[in-house]
C-alpha cells in the first residue's frame, strides 16, 4: 500500500505560517523575534535540507527500511511472516497509533544521542545554533543527520511494521515538532502532563545551564519524565536561546561545519588516543585537561558552588 509523506503538504504550510509570525511580530509586536538575516540562514537551511533528504530518504526507504523489512518478514505461504513468527502488521488504526508510540520513542532517542554525542552533535548543533526562537528556526536543520537518522527506526520495521507506515509517521512527527518553535503559545494546564508543548521546547533550545539536555520528546513528554530529562519552564529565569559556543556566522558552510572544525582543533590538543575518541564521540564539553566542562560536570559544580553557600549562610 502506497501513502504519501504528510511533510509534501506541510513544508508550504509550514512557509506560511513563517510568514504569519514574522508579519505579526513585525508589526504587532516583537520587532527583534524575527532578524533578517538570521531567517535567511534558517531558510536556506531548510531549503538544503529538504533537497538532502528527498534523495537520501529515498536511499534510506530502499535500501534500510526496505532491505530490513524484507530481510526478517519475509513471505510465507502467501503472508508476510515475521521471523519470529507473528504475521506482520497491517494497516488497522490501532497499527497505526502503535507506529506512532514507537516512532516517538525512537524519536527520543535519536535526538537524545544528538545531544550526547559530540560527532552526532555537531550534525545537530545546526538546529540549535540561531539566538533567535520561532517557526523560522524550526527549519534551520542539519543536512547531515538524515544520513544516521534512519538506523535509529530501522528496528520498527524489522519487528513488522510496513516502511511506508513508518515514513507517515515519522512525517507527522517532523509536523508537530514544527509548530512547537513559536513562542505565542503558553502554557496548556493539563495536557502538560503528558504531552511535548511549546513551553517545553523553549527550554529544549535554552542554553541556561538548567535547561540543556532537556526535554527531547517528539510528541509526547513521557520518555523524557521516564528518562529523567524533563524540565518545566520556569517563568523566573529569562531564556537565553542558542548554544554555548554559536558559529557567529550567517554563511551556510560554516554553520553546517563549525562543530566539526572544534572536534578537529580539540583532537589535536592531545596526543593519546583514547582523548581523540573521546573528544569525537563523548559527550559535547568533554575535555582531557578540564579546560571545558559536559552538562552535566557544569551541573555539578554548580551544586557544589550552591551547597556551599548555603553552609556558609547557616554559620551565620
Amino acid at each position: 500500500m502506497d501513502f504519501t509523506n504528510p511533510l509534501v503538504y506541510g513544508v508550504p504550510c509550514f512557509l506560511g505560517f513563517i510568514a504569519i509570525e514574522l508579519t505579526y511580530s513585525k508589526a504587532f509586536d516583537d520587532k527583534q523575534l524575527y532578524k533578517w538575516k538570521d531567517l535567511l540562514s534558517s531558510l536556506s537551511l531548510g531549503i538544503g535540507s529538504a533537497v538532502v533528504g528527498a534523495l537520501i530518504k529515498t536511499v534510506a526507504v530502499i535500501f534500510v527500511f526496505n532491505f530490513g523489512y524484507d530481510l526478517f518478514n519475509p513471505i510465507v505461504d502467501g503472508v508476510r511472516t515475521n521471523i519470529m513468527g507473528w504475521e506482520s502488521f497491517g494497516y488497522a488504526w490501532y497499527i497505526w497509533l502503535f507506529c506512532m508510540l514507537l516512532d516517538d520513542f525512537s524519536y527520543y532517542w535519536f535526538h537524545r544521542q544528538n545531544h550526547m554525542v559530540r560527532f552526532l552533535w555537531a550534525a545537530h548543533i545546526v538546529h540549535h545554533s540561531s539566538d533567535n526562537f520561532n517557526l523560522g528556526t524550526a527549519v534551520r536543520n542539519g543536512w547531515f543527520t538524515i544520513f544516521y537518522k534512519p538506523f535509529f527506526y530501522v528496528w520498527i520495521v524489522i519487528i513488522g511494521f510496513p516502511p511506508e507506515m513508518l515514513v507517515v509517521c515519522m512525517g507527522i512527527e517532523a509536523i508537530w515538532q514544527f509548530q512547537l518553535h513559536t513562542q505565542y503559545i503558553k502554557k496548556m494546564g493539563f495536557i502538560e502532563k503528558f504531552i511535548n508543548t511549546h513551553t517545553m521546547h523553549q527550554v529544549h533550545h535554552a542554553r541556561n545551564i538548567e535547561y540543556m539536555d532537556k526535554n527531547h520528546g517528539g510528541f509526547l513528554n513521557i520518555f523524557d519524565r521516564v528518562f529523567g530529562t524533563w524540565k518545566e519552564l520556569d517563568d523566573s529565569i529569562a531564556i537565553e536561546y542558542g548554544v554555548s559556543i554559536p558559529p557567529d556566522s550567517y554563511n551556510l558552510f560554516v554553520i553546517l561545519t563549525h562543530e566539526y572544525k572544534n572536534i578537529w582543533d580539540d583532537m589535536k590538543k592531545s596526543n593519546n588516543w583514547y582523548h581523540k575518541f573521546m573528544y569525537v564521540f563523548g559527550a559535547p564539553g568533554w575535555s582531557h585537561d578540564g579546560s571545558t566542562l559536559t552538562i552535566k560536570q557544569l551541573r555539578y559544580e554548580m551544586a557544589k558552588v550552591s551547597e556551599s553557600s548555603l553552609v556558609k549562610t547557616a554559620k551565620f
